[in-house]
Formats: structure tokens, C-alpha cells, sequence
């Protein structure tokens, strides 16, 4: 199980057909976009009922979603597939799933600047380099 938050880019249309066994099956498709300094878009699946879900969400939407990776071959090739199974809409978008650095400490400046810290170290003294 992973998860990712991003906003809504892309609701493409639902395929349906019939399996081997004779069941009907359908599938929809759906592109996120992630925040961040380098946004990346991804596709995922819903399958079934799932896919009802995207009938209450559009482009621009925030949203979290749960979903399962699955690759298989075929042919000499691999192709993976995100299946979601779990939408949550109004989610932050702030989060690709890394966790970002802590706050700075007490000693560095407002301004959140690193330059900026490493520039009030050395104007202090307190650096022991050689030059």
C-alpha cells in the first residue's frame, strides 16, 4: 500500500468489455499532478465500483490517493499498474511522500535563508576553518 497527495489533471474516459469467464468488467483512468519543487504526473486505475468515485471530482481537485502497485510481464516486457482503491478529496497537496528536513535550530536566522545561517556563523567567529 502506498499513498499521494496531488491535485486532479487529467478524468479519462471509462473503458468496459467482458472477461474470459463472461463477466463484465470496467475500468477509468485518472492523472494526478504532485506539488513540489519538480510536480510529476501519474496515472492511475479504478476498477468496478470504484470508478464512481471520479464522478463527483474535476481537474484542479486536491485529493489523496491509496492504491497498490502491480507489475507483470508480457512478452519480455514489464508494465506496471497503480491501482487505486482509495480517493480522499480536499487532502493537503503539500506531500509527495517525502518527509521534508526539520526547522532550522534557534541558532540560524528568520529568513530561513541557509546562506544566511552559514554567513552568521562565519561573521560570528565560531567557524575553525583553516582560511
Amino acid at each position: 500500500m502506498a499513498e499521494i497527495n496531488g491535485k486532479i489533471n487529467v478524468i479519462v474516459d471509462k473503458v468496459s468489455g467482458q472477461s474470459k469467464n463472461g463477466g463484465e468488467w470496467q475500468k477509468q483512468e485518472f492523472v494526478i499532478e504532485t506539488d513540489g519543487q519538480y510536480p510529476k504526473k501519474v496515472c492511475f486505475s479504478l476498477w468496478g465500483d470504484k470508478i464512481n468515485v471520479l464522478e463527483s471530482l474535476k481537474p484542479g481537485d486536491a485529493v489523496k490517493i491509496s492504491f497498490d502497485p502491480e507489475s507483470r510481464e508480457y512478452n519480455g516486457r514489464w508494465y506496471t499498474d497503480l491501482r487505486a482503491w482509495k480517493i480522499e478529496t480536499g487532502a493537503q497537496s503539500n506531500n509527495t511522500g517525502f518527509t521534508p528536513p526539520p526547522p532550522a535550530s534557534n541558532d540560524a536566522p528568520a529568513s530561513g535563508n541557509a546562506n544566511d545561517a552559514f554567513t552568521a556563523a562565519s561573521d560570528n567567529g565560531d567557524d575553525d576553518l583553516p582560511f
